[in-house]
């Protein structure tokens, strides 16, 4: 729903210091324009936010939205329905498509695609293969370049020293590593091979192939000083080996399922539970936790990566890693939030205003004049169960199916126009490409 001149009334919203205020927000032309305790409201389409909480969009900078190329799990419409349900403004998505996102040309057409069909704001990596080097120095616009060091087959994957360290010896761009130890990998999976229980997963994966690759990783970073990202950190060890030794010019995230589930979910759900890298054992979360209010780790991200039931069904092995998150992740943590577990502050520096920041997106990120009108009005004081009939992503399913949950937006904005308020949604709004700071 457009709107040139909106004002959003008598929310508690979460100024860009980080303190609440209740008041008023003016938005002109998909921009805040201003905040105060009262703005006249002539002249303005009226957004009632009494007893509601004014959160900047979440900004998810990790996902697997599967257009072009396989569609049947997920497309850019229904995924960016599913952000807008769950509060997400903007999303960045991974390279692994059909045709893998390598090239200029594919770039252009993935940006295409999302411009007519996504309904919040995008960007998009280019992905890394050990021999496309120039299109990783040129291409754009992109958020950076995502590196496969494990957990992929073809040409996405770069798993060597050799292969790895011209892309981190070239150029200034970011990049963002998925870290895992493949060679260990391919040992494990041989030494348990024949082994069906899904929850053989986290064992062939284990924490040392994660270990091993962001060693790696920061150890090529601290060579050359390149700009690193370390995508869904899931292991105490690589949070406290981070501790220890994390150069300004790294970041890291975790996703909510790694904060919230682990190993022993695979007896609840099986290979829904399935993901790269694997649950972890119970332990891990609270280190995971710790790291994260430390600001060891510095964001979150969802690993968006949907597939159908059919396909999980096939049983481990054959089965393929990943679970949906969009949908969730925000109202997940702010649950946390009202736990006591962290602050609603927090969360939103986490999931909106530090992914702008680390990806160097323009005026996005936190709610101040000037800045995109990119908002979300979410419910603090009721609860409601996540539902499989009420998720938006195609895939259908989620793995906190049944979880009682608050936070869910009554209201998602995205450049001043409303795309989702109290469970409908208007589908003619469109989201814009996202802006990089080179």
């Amino acid at each position: 729903m457009s709107s040139r001149s909106s004002l959003i009334c008598q929310a508690r919203i979460l100024l860009s210091d980080g303190n609440f205020q209740i008041g008023d927000v003016a938005i002109e032309n998909g921009k805040i324009e201003r905040i105060a305790g009262e703005i006249d409201r002539a002249d303005h389409t009226i957004i009632d936010g009494r007893g509601l909480t004014l959160l900047p969009g979440a900004i998810d900078p990790q996902v697997h939205f599967r257009e072009p190329g396989l569609e049947h799990k997920e497309d850019l419409n229904t995924a960016s329905r599913a952000c807008a349900r769950g509060g997400v403004t903007s999303f960045l998505e991974m390279p692994n498509t059909k045709p893998l996102t390598t090239t200029q040309a594919i770039l252009n057409d993935k940006l295409a695609l999302a411009a007519r069909k996504s309904l919040v704001n995008y960007g998009f990596f280019i992905g890394a293969t050990p021999a496309n080097l120039p299109d990783l120095l040129t291409a754009r616009p992109t958020c950076g370049i995502k590196i496969f060091m494990g957990s992929m087959h073809g040409d996405l994957l770069v798993s060597t020293e050799e292969e790895l360290e011209p892309i981190f010896a070239n150029g200034s761009r970011l990049i963002a590593v998925h870290a895992e130890d493949h060679a260990r990998i391919l040992e494990r999976r041989q030494l348990f091979a024949g082994n069906t229980d899904p929850a053989i997963h986290s064992e062939i994966q284990d924490e040392t192939a994660a270990l091993n690759a962001t060693k790696l990783a920061l150890k090529l970073s601290k060579k050359y000083q390149r700009r690193l990202h370390i995508l869904h950190l899931s292991t105490g060890i690589e949070a406290e080996y981070l501790r220890e030794d994390k150069p300004s010019w790294v970041s890291a995230e975790v996703t909510p399922q790694h904060l919230l589930l682990s190993t022993e979910d695979y007896a609840r759900i099986g290979t829904l539970a399935q993901m790269n890298p694997p649950l972890r054992s119970p332990g891990n979360q609270e280190i995971l936790w710790k790291a994260l209010l430390d600001g060891v780790i510095d964001c979150i991200a969802t690993d968006h990566a949907p597939h159908t039931l059919a396909e999980k069904a096939k049983g481990y092995p054959n089965t393929p890693s990943g679970m949906p998150g969009v949908e969730t992740s925000l109202p997940l943590m702010l649950t946390e939030a009202m736990k006591g577990r962290c602050s609603v502050a927090q969360v939103s520096n986490w999931m909106s205003t530090a992914p702008a920041r680390l990806y160097k997106i323009k005026n996005k990120g936190v709610i101040a004049p000037g800045y995109d009108a990119d908002l979300i009005l979410v419910d603090l004081d009721n609860y409601r169960p996540v539902l499989r009939e009420e998720l938006q992503t195609k895939c259908g399913w989620s793995p906190f199916e049944g979880w009682n949950l608050t936070g869910w937006p009554v209201m998602t904005m995205v450049n001043g126009s409303i795309v989702f308020q109290n469970g409908q949604f208007f589908p003619e709004v469109r989201g814009k490409a996202l802006e990089f700071e080179e």
